[in-house]
This record gives structure tokens, sequence and C-alpha cells, in this order.
């Protein structure tokens, strides 16, 4: 079968349009630079394109907690995240929940290991009890964290690991209070009645604090990093940052100590966010959180919001790895039909004004543009966008009416993409339209 002219004219407009989107509307350096996919080439920490699929996993508890959780590779050659979402603690601790999201890097071992031992090592210290003693939870979870990296540090000497080390940023819930733990440049924050009213602080070598233990430790902070390398000052593993003899486990260049707040929980709370920096590094805490409370009255599946959130961050040009859990209370905002309408009239209005410019685009005799379509709407002030969000969070909308409008004048012609190693057509219709979008880039 021939490929239709304006098929080829799609694709190659639809590669470019990705490259576009995903790094945020900017040529990055080197954007020509061959990549390799090869996970051992650690000089080549990027891909030629991003890999967009995502893990996703949804639940909760009879107590009245339920989260959402996604995760994608992004543009990094290898995915370094891992992440723990239990809802129902433990057989002790029915009504308590934990979410941790640890951001892997140089490697993936720690952060799996940590996603698989480090609660156990806090429960195991007998510190987080039914009774809840604030202080002495607090405890728990900062000797759980320094038992779980001396034991890695153990088997990284005696066994086959990898050089690599992990943020971790988590949030355990009991019945009274929310507890927040940081270690390293991922973040977590609260939102209450419509505002973050508490969010983690990142360790970063240039903080005054982390500067100070760093020079004392005999290191230096050059380029913002520890000795020229290291871009977080607090992590668990990154062993080779360990090794000053006469420094407690504490006062190392890298320090495994995470920072531990508490907050009482009130009937106001809405979210948490738990995230990696690949999040941060393109969206603030009130940005974010304004987002997530638009599309929680739209959407009530939160698999799918993490998704848009994961997909907003890439079109503002993250290119890092990119994991986030939104943990919800009953106070968080409900789908309303009020805010149902205005979606669908926002929807509407982007229909119309994609057919409009393919009506400008055929009167010139030439071929419907994809990239000119999307290029032109994101130039556009469009009432009624999601907060922070932007033309980027509707373009499933946006190519679903460039199909449907495009194709009326091709009625003849089947839109298909041939996939450029099996040659298999693949019909696209409402259900697979985002093939074109996400997985443009494994066709011809």
């Amino acid at each position: 079968m021939e490929v239709p002219s304006f098929l080829r004219q799609l694709v190659k407009e639809t590669e470019k349009l990705v490259t576009f989107f995903f790094k945020g509307g900017r040529r990055e350096p080197g954007a020509d630079d061959e990549y390799f996919e090869n996970e051992e080439d650690m000089g080549r920490p990027y891909l030629e394109r991003p890999i967009l699929e995502k893990d996703t996993a949804e639940g909760g508890s009879k107590w009245g907690i339920n989260y959402g959780m996604a995760s994608m590779q992004g543009w990094r050659a290898q995915m370094e995240d891992s992440h723990t979402c239990m809802p129902e603690m433990a057989d002790g601790l029915p009504d308590w929940s934990y979410f941790a999201v640890y951001d892997g890097h140089a490697g993936r071992m720690v952060a799996h290991y940590c996603s698989r031992h480090l609660l156990d090592f806090i429960l195991d210290t007998g510190c987080v009890t039914v009774d809840e003693d604030v202080d002495q939870v607090k405890d728990g979870i900062r000797d759980g964290f320094l038992n779980i990296d001396r034991h890695m540090h153990t088997l990284a000497r005696n066994e086959s690991w990898d050089h690599s080390g992990s943020t971790a940023a988590a949030v355990m819930i009991s019945p009274r209070n929310i507890y927040f733990i940081n270690c390293g440049d991922s973040r977590t924050f609260l939102c209450r009645d419509g505002q973050v009213v508490f969010y983690t602080e990142d360790h970063k070598p240039v903080n005054p604090r982390e500067k100070e233990r760093i020079q004392n430790a005999g290191g230096s902070v050059t380029l913002q990093r520890i000795n020229g390398s290291l871009a977080v000052s607090r992590a668990l593993g990154d062993f080779n940052f360990k090794e000053v003899e006469w420094r407690t486990q504490t006062e190392q260049l890298v320090s495994p100590e995470p920072e531990v707040y508490e907050l009482e929980r009130s009937p106001e709370d809405e979210f948490l966010v738990v995230a990696c920096d690949g999040v941060w590094d393109a969206i603030g805490n009130e940005e974010l959180c304004g987002f997530v409370r638009n599309r929680l009255q739209v959407c009530d599946d939160l698999r799918e919001i993490c998704t848009q959130v994961i997909d907003l961050c890439l079109y503002k040009g993250s290119l890092d790895n990119i994991s986030i859990t939104i943990i919800c209370f009953d106070g968080a905002p409900k789908v309303t039909p009020e805010a149902l309408q205005q979606e669908a009239e926002l929807e509407r209005v982007i229909e119309q004004k994609v057919a409009e410019i393919i009506n400008v685009i055929r009167s010139k005799d030439e071929e419907p543009d994809l990239l000119y379509v999307m290029k032109f709407l994101a130039s556009e002030n469009i009432p009624g966008l999601p907060p922070n969000g932007g033309i980027s969070c509707k373009k499933d909308c946006i190519i679903g009416a460039y199909q449907k409008y495009a194709a009326a004048v091709r009625s003849h012609e089947p839109i298909v993409c041939m996939h450029a190693y099996m040659l298999k057509p693949y019909y696209i219709n409402s259900s697979t339209v985002h093939l074109i979008f996400n997985t443009i880039s494994r066709c011809l």
C-alpha cells in the first residue's frame, strides 16, 4: 500500500511537533547531536526521543484516602525513579498510610531497594505505634533512614551494587497527623482549603547549612554541586561521598538524614502531592496546586490527572524522569456539573478554532499542517484553559479536531500510520488518536 502524501507530511511535521512541545517550544543546545540509548553510556544521559509510556496505579483505604500515581522515563537514558504507595500501611496500623517517591541518580539500585524496604526499616525501630508519640515517630523515621543507609553501605561493599544514590520524599499519614519526610530535592506539599500550607525544602549544596557540612567534611561546592559533581546534598546511597572516616554518618559530604515535620490534620485538607524533581524543575508549588485543583473538578481519575501533570511538565521542558503521586482526602474538590459544562465549552471553542485554521490553510490550496495548527493555538489567548496548564493540556482535543476536519476533505483517503518496521497500518479513530502525538516517533 502506498502511503498518501498528506500522511507522510503529517508524520514529518508531527515528529517536529513532539520535539517542539516536549522541549517547551525551545531548541536545546546540541539538539542535532546523536544520543545513545545504551544505559551503560553515562556520558550520554539523554535519548534522541523521549519514552512516553507511563506506569500508573491507583487505590484507596476505607478511611477515606485515595491516591493516583504515574511515572514516565521521558528523555532520560534509563528509568531511575521508584515509588511506594501504601494506603493501609501495616497490619498493626491499618488506619495509617505511607507514600513515597525515590529519585535515583547514577543508577537505579538504591532507589529500587528503598522503595521495597525503607518503610520496613522505619517500622522496625518500634517507634511508630498506635499510641502515636509524635517525637517518637519522627525519631523512628530518622533512624529508619540511617539504618537502611548503613545496611545498603554494607551490601554495596560486599555485593555487585552500582554507585547510585537516591533522594526520598514521603508522607506518613496517621489519624491525627501528616508527617512530611524529605531527603534530597524531591518534594511534597499539602493543599488545604485551596492553598499550599506546607511544603518540604530541597536539599541543595548551595544552601548555607548544607554547604557548611560539606566544607567541614573536606569537600567544596563548585557549580552548585558537591565537588563539582553531585547536585543534591542529602541522599540515600552515594557511598563514594560517605567515606570520610573522621565524620559521623550525618556529617558526611552527602547526608542520609531526612528532615521530618508533622502537621495536624484538618477537615479542610484537600490533597497531598509527592513528586520527584522532574516535576519541580518545570512547575512551582502554587502553580501545580492550582492545576490539580482545577482538574479534580472535571476528572475523578487520579491516574489521569497525574498523567496530565507529567505531560504538562514535558511541555514545559522537563528532561528528567518524572514521577508523581496525588493523595486525596475527603475535602478534595469534586467533579461538578458546572465545571464539566465549562470544560465542554472550552473543547467546543478549541474545535471551532481548529476548523477555522484548517479552512484558512485550505483557502491557500495547501495541505492542513498539524504543527502549524498547534503553534497557532499556542499563541492564542483562549479563556478557560486549565490554570498554569495552557493549550498543551488539550492536545487530545486538538488532535481529534484536526483529524476530523483534515480527514473531511480527504474522505477518499484513509488516515493510516505505517509502522517503520512492521509496515502495519493503524487506522486512527477516537480511541487511538493519541498515537499520533505520543508515539509518532515510532512511525515512518
